[in-house]
């Protein structure tokens, strides 16, 4: 069984992952198991760039809050601020820190100096401005939103002033309370105002639907798409928000899902700008369910790029990062019936395996699930093996 296993592997390289693939995906997502290994970003960065450099992708995406991301973005095309600003106000959930993360803004902008507008690299956030503590104020989205179509579009066509808006929204910390997460009682999503705020919203994204051709000619398509995403930031955070304040045993769920449609969304709307790599967590780019538990209930939802895929077909291409060990989490040597522990028996440090040259080699002796000692790491579904169209795997994670 070892042989024909080894047989499935390639050297870890743009070109071996293109050989598995039918065609070039419009969207190619790279998953990690787990966050803030500076092992597998920095070969996320390698990777990225052999996709860039030989296979034309323009767009870098990563599990980020989209809205922090315009501030890298604008960084990356026309040197608006400092490296430095960039890392502390561009990213979300501690990602600034990474000296990996850094090193990859460092090269996106290094890469566009002196290239023209058509050829330079975008960067964006996928997520939403939500943590796993709190959920952000649609404050910064809807007022964003509101003042591009004040600035372009007839007064009177507009739902309410930016005065309304400021009051209906009050103080952020009303928002932004961690106590609601736990707490449906301390949420202001179902509030009166929030009600309202949702109405609004959706007749503002309305309104900017309605008027596209007007509004693409008296800005630009680049300035309307970030309106569309502040839009799509700020109906998402309502909707959000109005869950977070339910009380029924659907609750977990239903915000979790309704993350993951927002970074469907967004990943789905990169993917219309040309070709688009994009790296997340296993679990939000795989085809299929995500689980975790939450508060000692199971929960199970369809993931952004489950939600992707079934959009674009084979336009959409995901690669699963698997490991062998994190000993500085507790994560040891994988059992060997296992996908991971099959894996590990192989003599490289790195390689990427064909999944479905995998599960045939493998027949019908299919692997045990592995189980983590360590709730940061999720080990791959041997159920699902077949799923991914590429597995990039590390035999061994040293303490970053």
């Amino acid at each position: 069984m070892t042989v024909g296993i080894k047989d499935t592997t390639h050297a870890v390289e743009a070109a071996a992952v293109m050989k598995l693939l039918p065609a070039r995906p419009r969207l190619l997502a790279l998953g990690e198991p787990t966050h803030g290994e500076d092992t597998l970003l920095d070969l996320r960065n390698e990777l990225f760039r052999q996709f860039v450099e030989r296979e034309g992708y323009r767009t870098i995406a990563i599990e980020s809050d989209c809205m922090m991301g315009l501030v890298v973005d604008d960084y990356v095309t026309s040197g608006t601020g400092t490296l430095d600003e960039v890392m502390e106000r561009g990213f979300s959930h501690g990602w600034g820190a990474s000296a990996a993360n850094r090193e990859l803004v460092r090269w996106m902008r290094a890469y566009n100096d002196g290239r023209p507008a058509s050829e330079r690299l975008r960067f964006a956030g996928v997520d939403g401005p939500l943590e796993i503590s709190h959920a952000a104020s649609p404050r910064q989205a809807l007022t964003a939103l509101h003042g591009y179509l004040t600035a372009r579009v007839d007064a009177d066509l507009l739902p309410c002033t930016a005065e309304t808006l400021d009051r209906l929204l009050g103080a952020d910390d009303r928002w932004t309370n961690p106590a609601a997460m736990m707490d449906p009682s301390q949420s202001a999503g179902q509030s009166v105002e929030a009600s309202q705020l949702r109405l609004l919203a959706d007749d503002l994204v309305a309104l900017l639907d309605a008027q596209t051709p007007h509004l693409i000619a008296v800005s630009s398509r680049g300035d309307w798409d970030r309106a569309r995403l502040y839009g799509r930031t700020a109906t998402g955070l309502l909707r959000y928000h109005f869950w977070l304040a339910d009380t029924s045993p659907s609750r977990l769920t239903r915000l979790c899902a309704i993350r993951d449609s927002m970074m469907a969304a967004n990943l789905l709307a990169i993917a219309e700008r040309g070709p688009a790599l994009a790296h997340a967590h296993n679990g939000h780019l795989q085809r299929n369910k995500s689980k975790m538990r939450m508060g000692g209930l199971p929960l199970e939802w369809w993931s952004a790029g489950a939600i992707v895929s079934a959009h674009l077909g084979e336009e959409y291409a995901f690669l699963a990062t698997a490991v062998g060990t994190i000993r500085h989490q507790g994560v040891d040597t994988p059992p060997p019936d296992t996908v991971e522990g099959l894996l590990y028996a192989l003599p490289q440090d790195r390689y990427v395996v064909d999944p479905r040259r995998l599960a045939a080699a493998l027949a019908d002796a299919r692997p045990t699930p592995r189980v983590s000692p360590w709730f940061g790491y999720s080990p791959l579904d041997p159920a699902h093996l077949d799923e991914n169209d590429g597995i990039v795997f590390v035999r061994d994670l040293p303490r970053s």
